[in-house]
């Protein structure tokens, strides 16, 4: 179910972009930086069919939290170099490296879609843009897609998809989102369930 933190990004064949995929490119990268902090609603949709929902707070450069809703025990917060996945039934904690999780390709604070060769395609249709990363070999291939609703002014972030090496496509839905506002630094504070289950990958 935590497969959309887990799809690699880090080498792709550059692709190459006519100008206007170029000018979307450009307004997705203006969209993404204009983010510094951000909290919504979210659904998410696991390879399996299942659905959970929950609550998300961001904070650039690398930092998020998705609270689960009841019954899912698991809290995840990247806190600008790990993501730990919290397991309040287990009392166990998994730590990542950020640098393995396309998450980070929407917590940099310095995005540039037109030089970045993980990107492999951009997509424009009627009040919607779309742009995917992809890696297609090394330890963890797999690609990202990020969907934002366009008023043709104005981008708004919808959703995020990743499909994994295996094939598996987890979505996950933004519902609510409210940018620039002030949020806890403890939100992003990595707090061990239980020191003897903490594993590190």
């Amino acid at each position: 179910a935590l497969t959309f933190l887990f799809a690699g990004l880090t080498s792709a064949d550059a692709a190459e972009f006519d100008a206007e995929d170029s000018a979307a490119l450009a307004r997705i990268t203006e969209y993404l930086n204009g983010i510094e902090t951000a909290e919504g609603s979210f659904f998410q949709i696991a390879p399996d069919g299942s659905t959970d929902q929950g609550t998300f707070y961001l904070r650039k450069p690398g930092r998020v939290r998705f609270e689960y809703a009841a019954p899912n025990p698991n809290l995840i917060i990247a806190d600008g170099s790990t993501i730990a996945i919290e397991n309040s039934e287990l009392k166990t904690t998994d730590r990542y490296p950020l640098t393995d999780s396309p998450m980070r390709l929407l917590l940099s604070d310095d995005v540039d879609l037109a030089s970045d060769e993980r990107v492999a395609s951009v997509r424009r249709e009627p009040g919607a843009l779309s742009v995917t990363a992809r890696q297609e070999d090394g330890m963890v291939p797999g690609e990202i897609t990020i969907e934002f609703i366009d008023s043709g002014t104005n981008l708004e972030l919808r959703q995020w998809e990743v499909i994994d090496a295996q094939g598996l496509r987890t979505i996950i839905a933004v519902t609510e989102l409210r940018k620039g506002v002030t949020l806890s630094p403890a939100l992003f504070i990595i707090e061990d369930q239980n020191p003897f289950g903490r594993r590190e990958f």
